[in-house]
């Protein structure tokens, strides 16, 4: 999650998109477009960098030949290296220009935004900031009341709240450029990602922190009561030790956490097992030895549930020690749960 507060705009243009059908060509801008006081920056920084503070996943431009083939990256290369930016930002439209051939592709606004001090971790970074806006919300203008007419004016305009799609890519020369991507759900999506931006998940810790988890939380739910004979209270109580090792470890070594979490020899290997298979579905390598992103711990944590629901009748949330609970089933043949406390909350 990057922090957006000591954030400042370098430069600010957008460019106008038209649709395939309508056979135009990009309206090019000439001219930055310059603030015209601290709270019009402030604002400005709000809607354009606001959106990434909930982005944890981390990408990297990619190419199958040379990564300098990938247009997208070469035109961001240059901006860095101090090569005219309104030049390079005409090129990134002529690039969404020709990389948006399909009919479904509607036309939009592309901004293109030079950040400087974005923070990411503990690192500060330039950046660039690249956002097509498809659609448009209405908002409400009022003025001053003139000759008894209301100043009233129903206009559509950009808030931030919801880009089409974005993506904000940090110049960390040391490991690759980070990309955050943003899109929003539903549309013709996959020109962006593939065909313009040229992306691909970033070999890094914070990637290693999400698919380890999302292994994890996978063989728990799916693999670990085919294979094991377990209740869902003992999967909530994996799924627990799970999160709980993430949050109270600065990295992750995988014996470590198969020795602390999993335990039970049989359970490893069937963990193992679940571990290479899951790797070859996604393609990714996962790594055996990293530093833990608590970012990426945090948003993660969501998916873990440790609610065990009983009919409709009763919602049993298991945070702390297992053996407080137990199951069983009485002479009548109906099951039951019996937990053991101290304190009445």
């Amino acid at each position: 999650m990057i922090e957006h507060e000591l954030a400042r705009i370098n430069k600010l243009i957008y460019h106008r998109l038209h649709d395939v059908e309508s056979g135009l060509e990009p309206e090019l801008n000439d001219s930055l477009y310059f603030r015209a006081d601290e709270s019009e920056d402030e604002a400005l920084r709000r809607i354009f960098l606001k959106p990434f503070t909930q982005v944890v996943q981390t990408q990297e431009f990619s190419h199958p030949v040379s990564l300098e083939l990938n247009p997208l990256y070469s035109l961001c290369k240059s901006i860095e290296l101090g090569q005219d930016f309104v030049f390079c930002s005409k090129g990134m439209a002529k690039h969404l220009h020709d990389v948006s051939r399909h009919p479904a592709i509607p036309g939009g606004d592309l901004f293109v935004i030079h950040f400087q001090d974005v923070t990411l971790g503990n690192a500060v970074f330039d950046a660039i900031g690249i956002y097509k806006i498809e659609n448009k919300d209405f908002f409400i203008e009022t003025s001053e009341v003139i000759t008894g007419e209301p100043g009233l004016r129903l206009r559509k305009g950009i808030g931030g709240k919801k880009f089409d799609k974005a993506v904000l890519v940090l110049f960390s020369e040391d490991t690759g450029y980070t990309l955050l991507p943003l899109e929003k759900a539903g549309g013709e999506t996959e020109y962006w990602q593939r065909d313009y931006v040229g992306a691909v998940p970033k070999n890094d810790h914070i990637n290693h922190t999400h698919a380890v988890l999302s292994l994890t939380k996978n063989f728990v739910t799916q693999q670990y009561p085919e294979e094991f004979e377990v209740n869902k209270a003992d999967q909530i109580d994996l799924l627990n030790r799970s999160v709980a090792f993430f949050k109270t470890h600065d990295t992750f070594e995988k014996k470590s956490f198969e020795e602390e979490v999993l335990q039970d020899a049989e359970v490893i290997r069937s963990f193992h097992q679940y571990n290479k298979q899951y790797a070859d579905e996604v393609n990714w390598e996962l790594a055996d030895n990293f530093e833990i992103s608590q970012q990426a711990v945090k948003k993660q944590q969501r998916i873990f549930k440790s609610v065990l629901k009983l009919d409709k009748n009763f919602h049993i949330y298991i945070h702390g020690n297992r053996n407080l609970i137990e199951q069983g089933t009485d002479p009548d043949g109906r099951k039951f749960y019996k937990i053991y406390y101290d304190n009445e909350a």
